[in-house]
């Protein structure tokens, strides 16, 4: 039998204000927030946008608001988001 999938991720965004800068997904989001810091990008606020999934039902939905996010900006990903899954 296959052992479940642990739900230890969230998937997150990382603002600018009002404006989305980053889409993203981690099991832990005071390192996320840190690493990015300390990677330079500038944000006001790193937002969780779900509960805690699976890494494999975070990874799909981070994929689908970066769609979604594409679908409103012309095409475009977000400030910081180099990739179009993540």
């Amino acid at each position: 039998m296959k052992k479940p999938e642990k739900r230890d991720t969230v998937t997150y965004q990382l603002k600018q204000g009002r404006k989305v800068v980053y889409i993203g997904e981690t099991n832990d989001i005071e390192a996320t927030e840190q690493r990015h810091k300390d990677d330079g990008k500038n944000f006001t606020k790193i937002l969780t946008t779900s509960v805690k999934i699976t890494k494999t039902s975070a990874e799909q939905r981070e994929a689908d608001k970066l769609e979604t996010y594409r679908r409103s900006h012309k095409g475009k990903n977000p400030k910081y988001n180099k990739t179009d899954n993540g």
